[in-house]
C-alpha cells in the first residue's frame, strides 16, 4: 500500500462504541452477525460483521469496539449497514476485533 497524508487520515472518523445487540444474519453470503452499537452522542448504529469464527453472540453484547462511522450506508442483502467495525484479519480470515485497552466513553474519536 502507498503512503497517505495526514489530511487523508483525518477524513476517517473512527469512534468507540458498545455492542448492545448481536444476532445471527441468516441471509448473509458468509457467516455473519447483525450488530447494534451505541456510539454515544452519534446514536445507535447498525452493521453486519463476519466475526463468527472467534465470537459468539454472548461474547459480543457489552463489548466495546472501534468502528469507522463516516462511510456511506451499504446495503448487504436485506440489511443496511451503517458503520464498519474494525478488526485484525488473521491468516485463515478470522477477525479479531480492535478494542480500547480500558473502558472509554462511547463515541470518542480515535486519532
Amino acid at each position: 500500500m502507498g503512503e497517505i497524508s495526514w489530511s487523508d487520515f483525518e477524513k476517517i472518523d473512527i469512534r468507540t462504541g458498545t455492542i448492545l445487540k448481536a444476532e445471527i444474519f441468516p441471509e448473509a453470503r458468509n457467516p455473519a452477525y447483525k450488530l447494534q452499537i451505541d456510539f454515544g452522542e452519534l446514536g445507535i448504529k447498525k452493521t453486519s460483521a463476519q466475526i463468527t469464527d472467534l465470537y459468539s453472540i454472548e461474547d459480543l453484547v457489552g463489548m466495546q469496539i472501534t468502528a469507522v462511522v463516516n462511510f456511506p450506508p451499504k446495503q448487504i442483502g436485506p440489511f443496511m449497514s451503517e458503520v464498519l467495525v474494525l478488526g485484525a484479519i488473521g491468516d485463515q480470515g478470522e477477525v479479531t476485533l480492535l478494542q480500547p485497552s480500558s473502558k472509554a466513553k462511547n463515541g470518542l474519536r480515535i486519532g
